[in-house]
């Protein structure tokens, strides 16, 4: 049986490339007890609430047509955002160059927390431009940084 989020992403994917975006991620989560499905949307220029609204509409109906998910959830269209989380193979593809978090689940060098511009994503161990790597099984996440 496929995923969730894959067969809301494929019935996404056109709706999201028709608003002039690209489908950036899909998650379905468990929050305080309640379902959230969360459509992630990324455009050159930025997202603004008018592309959240032209993907939201009609993914919403063909959702309620396909039913992919038989229980109640809150259903959510917005943009990636800045400090995007990097989950695919093609996020790191995408944002090689750029500073990224890399969060650990145990310290390494003393610290869970590492900066730096990603270098490479090598069978899933994140790569920074210093040399450093974290193996898959040690990162709880990654994100882009962004300084204020």
């Amino acid at each position: 049986m496929p995923k969730v989020t894959d067969v809301v992403a494929e019935l996404a994917k056109p709706i999201v490339e028709q608003a002039g975006c690209t489908l950036w991620d899909v998650e379905y989560v468990k929050e305080a007890g309640e379902w959230f499905l969360r459509v992630y949307i990324d455009r050159e220029g930025g997202v603004d609430l008018d592309a959240c609204e032209a993907v939201s509409r009609p993914l919403s109906d063909l959702l309620d047509v396909h039913d992919p998910i038989p229980n109640s959830y809150t259903f959510e269209v917005s943009s990636a955002g800045l400090e995007r989380v990097l989950r695919k193979p093609e996020h790191f593809a995408k944002c090689l160059g750029q500073q990224v978090d890399v969060r650990l689940y145990r310290p390494a060098e003393g610290s869970k927390e590492h900066t730096g511009a990603l270098a490479g994503y090598e069978d899933g161990a994140v790569v920074l431009e210093d040399g450093r790597r974290f193996d898959k099984k040690d990162v709880a996440q990654v994100r882009l940084h962004v300084e204020f």
